[in-house]
């Protein structure tokens, strides 16, 4: 495993469900990369997830991960209710199907190639790289309705 590498991510959506955005920060040894993207028709929660599962993505070697989010959902989610999701056959504890169950997924397969730590950070609180991440988030936001507006107009 290479050295400790910290991420940042966020998620955010104009409407819920709406046009939505994601941010991340990645911070290794003094470096930091920044990524962001944006879907149409989609929840925060999605985003949210998206924002980790694009971070990870971006990892090259396995690595000792400390993932840091204003996200409940994502970190209990990961930390508490996944190994029960998993044992029931992904229903959760009202009998129905597990939500985002392919993002859900999806990290999993991330996380078994690093060593990850989940943080929850309050959002919206002045911590530095969460308002960062929203920036991120929101900017793809309004890049995506305009590519879409300008897409509508051509």
């Amino acid at each position: 495993m290479s050295g400790k590498i910290e991420i940042f991510c966020d998620g955010a959506c104009s409407g819920n469900p709406g046009v939505g955005g994601w941010g991340a920060i990645l911070r290794w040894n003094g470096h930091e990369k920044e990524l962001s993207g944006a879907h149409g028709e989609t929840t925060n929660n999605r985003m949210e997830m998206t924002a980790a599962i694009e971070a990870l993505s971006a990892l090259k070697r396995p690595s000792t991960v400390i993932i840091a989010t204003d996200s409940q959902y994502l970190v209990k989610g990961m930390t508490e209710w996944i190994k029960g999701w998993i044992r029931k056959g992904w229903v959760n504890s009202k009998k129905e199907p597990v939500l985002n169950r392919d993002l859900w997924e999806r990290l999993l397969e991330h996380t078994r190639q690093h060593k990850v730590e989940w943080q929850w950070i309050r959002g919206h609180n002045g911590h530095t790289e969460n308002e960062r991440c929203d920036e991120l988030a929101r900017k793809a936001i309004e890049a995506y309705r305009q590519g879409a507006r300008l897409k509508a107009e051509g």
